[in-house]
C-alpha cells in the first residue's frame, strides 16, 4: 500500500526528515485503508517557503483569473465527484447518501457562493473626502481542518482564500486525509500556479505548532476543538497574526409547546443524529417546554428506537460509525457519566450495538431529565446522544440555553412566529434556526464565546483573508 505523499511548491513529496507513518482506519471495518507519511517542522519551512515565493505573483493576478481558476477547480470537482463521496464514506463512515448528497456536495456549494461573493465584493472604492479604500490579501495562510466534516471545512477555506489572492498551507486532519488528498489533486488538475496551494500531512505535534507559529504565515483559519482551538491561538500570537477560529458547540433546541410536538421533536431528534452526532452545530440538548415534556420524551425515545445503523457503502437513510476508536472510546465514557449523574436513560446506552461486533459504531442514546450543569450538557460530545432538559417559560428557555460556554448554533421551535423572532434575538449564539430552516452557503458560519471568532462562508469568509488598505489623497 503506498504511502500518501504531501503536496509542495506543485510536486507531491515524502516527508523530508521524518519516517514516521500513520494508518488510515476505516471506522466501519477497522481495516487499515491507507498510510500517511507524517511530515514535520521540516516540511512545514518548505510548504511555508512555496507559498511565500508564490504569493507576490499569485497576489497580483487579476481577479477574472483566479475566478476563472476556481471554475476549474469546480468542474474538475464534478467530474471527479463519485470520487469524493467514496473516499469520505471510507475515511469517517459516513452513509453513502449522506455522503453523496451533503457531504460531497459541500465542495462545489461553497466555491459557487465564494465566487458570486468575490464578484459582488467593492474590491476598490472611493471613500471618506479623497481616500481610495482597496482590499488585499493578508497573504500566505495555514488551513488547519478537521475530519468530521473534511470536505464542507477545505472548501470554505480554500475557496476564498483562493479567490482572496492568497497563497496556502494546508494541514487535513491525519484520521481523514483520503478526501484531502483527491482535493489536492483536483487544484493540481485545475492548474493553479506552483506554490499557491501547499497540503502536508501531520498531526498537531508534528506540524500544527510549527504551522501555526512560523513568521511566514500571515494568517491561520483552524476548525477543530475548542481545546485545540486555545493552543493554536497561543502558538500564533508570538507573531501577531490573524487567527480566525470555528470550534466547539453544545446547540440548544427549544421546543415550546405550541408547536406539532411529533414534528419537531422527530426533526430535533434526527438531526442531533444526523453524521453520527458527528457536527459542532448539532441541537445536542433538547429544551422541552414543561406542559409538553413527558410527551417530548416519548416520543424521542420511539424515534430514537427506529433509527438503525448500517454499512455506510450501502445507499439508504442509517447512521454510520463514529469516526475512531479513540471517539468511540470519549463517548462511551460521557454517557457512562449521565448515567452516573443520574439522568434517565430512555433509549441506547453504553455498549457497541448487538449487531456491530465490528466498526465503531454507537447506539443512538437519549437521556431525559438532564440538568445543565451535568457533564453530558456542558461537554460536546460529538455522538448521537441528546440530551433532554425541561423548562418552565420563555425566559426560563433562554436562560438554560445561554448558560453554555459555547454559542455556534441554536434552535427554536414555535408556531407563535413573533416568539420564535423574539426569543431568537436573545440567543447568545452565531445562527439560529427557526422551525427546521437550513443555512444558505451565503450566510456566516461562526460562533459567540469558545465556539470561536470569524465568521466562514460567502462574503463573510472572503473577510478573514483580506487587509484593508486606505489610499490617502488618492483622489486629488
Amino acid at each position: 500500500m503506498d504511502i500518501l505523499k504531501s503536496y509542495i511548491d506543485g510536486r507531491w513529496v515524502a516527508p523530508r526528515d521524518s519516517l514516521e507513518t500513520a494508518p488510515v482506519i476505516n471506522p466501519a471495518t477497522e481495516a487499515v485503508v491507507a498510510t500517511v507519511g507524517i511530515c514535520d517542522a521540516a516540511d512545514v519551512d518548505l510548504a511555508v517557503s512555496a507559498a511565500r515565493r508564490a504569493f507576490d505573483l499569485y497576489g497580483a493576478t487579476p481577479l477574472e483569473s483566479r475566478i476563472a481558476r476556481v471554475r476549474r477547480l469546480i468542474a474538475v470537482f464534478e467530474r471527479r465527484y463519485e470520487e469524493m463521496v467514496s473516499a469520505i464514506s471510507t475515511e469517517m463512515g459516513a452513509p453513502l447518501d449522506l455522503s453523496r448528497h451533503s457531504q460531497a456536495a459541500c465542495g462545489p456549494g461553497h466555491l459557487s457562493a465564494s465566487i458570486e461573493a468575490a464578484l459582488q465584493l467593492d474590491w476598490e472604492r472611493k471613500i471618506g473626502s479623497g481616500a481610495n479604500l482597496v482590499l488585499e490579501p493578508i497573504g500566505v495562510c495555514a488551513l488547519i481542518t478537521p475530519w468530521n466534516w473534511p470536505i464542507n471545512q477545505l472548501a470554505a477555506k480554500i475557496g476564498p482564500a483562493l479567490l482572496a489572492g492568497c497563497t496556502i498551507v494546508l494541514k487535513p486532519s491525519e484520521a481523514a486525509p483520503l478526501s484531502a488528498q483527491l482535493f489536492a489533486e483536483f487544484i493540481d488538475e485545475a492548474g493553479f500556479p506552483t506554490g499557491v496551494f501547499n497540503m502536508i500531512h501531520g498531526s498537531g505535534r508534528s506540524v500544527g505548532d510549527a504551522l501555526t507559529s512560523h513568521a511566514q504565515v500571515d494568517m491561520v483559519s483552524f476548525t477543530g476543538s475548542t481545546q485545540a482551538g486555545v493552543q493554536v491561538a497561543k502558538s500564533a500570537a508570538d507573531t501577531v497574526k490573524r487567527v480566525s477560529q470555528e470550534l466547539g458547540g453544545k446547540s440548544a433546541n427549544i421546543v415550546f409547546d405550541d408547536h406539532g410536538l411529533e414534528a419537531a421533536v422527530t426533526r430535533g431528534v434526527l438531526h442531533c443524529f444526523n453524521n453520527s452526532g458527528q457536527s459542532c452545530n448539532a441541537p445536542t440538548r433538547m429544551l422541552v417546554e414543561a406542559s409538553a415534556y413527558h410527551e417530548a420524551v416519548a416520543v424521542a425515545a420511539r424515534v430514537a428506537g427506529a433509527v438503525t445503523l448500517g454499512d455506510p457503502t450501502q445507499p439508504g437513510p442509517h447512521l454510520g460509525p463514529v469516526s475512531s476508536r479513540r471517539q468511540f472510546d470519549k463517548i462511551q465514557t460521557l454517557i457512562q457519566s449521565g448515567l452516573n449523574e443520574g439522568a434517565r436513560l430512555v433509549a441506547g446506552g453504553v455498549g457497541r450495538p448487538v449487531d456491530f461486533p465490528v466498526g465503531f459504531y454507537v447506539r443512538p442514546t437519549i437521556f431525559a431529565d438532564v440538568k445543565n450543569q451535568m457533564l453530558i450538557a456542558r461537554e460536546e460530545i460529538f455522538g448521537p446522544v441528546l440530551c433532554m432538559i425541561p423548562f418552565g417559560d420563555e425566559e426560563d428557555a433562554i436562560r438554560i440555553a445561554n448558560d453554555s460556554p459555547y454559542g455556534l448554533a441554536a434552535y427554536v421551535q414555535s408556531l407563535d412566529l413573533e416568539r420564535a423572532r423574539r426569543v431568537a434575538r436573545r440567543l447568545r449564539a452565531g445562527s439560529v434556526h427557526i422551525n427546521g430552516a437550513g443555512q444558505d452557503y451565503e450566510l456566516p458560519f461562526g460562533g459567540f464565546k469558545q465556539s470561536g471568532n470569524g465568521r466562514e462562508w460567502g462574503a463573510f469568509g472572503l473577510h478573514d483573508f483580506l487587509e484593508y488598505k486606505s489610499v490617502n489623497g488618492f483622489y486629488a
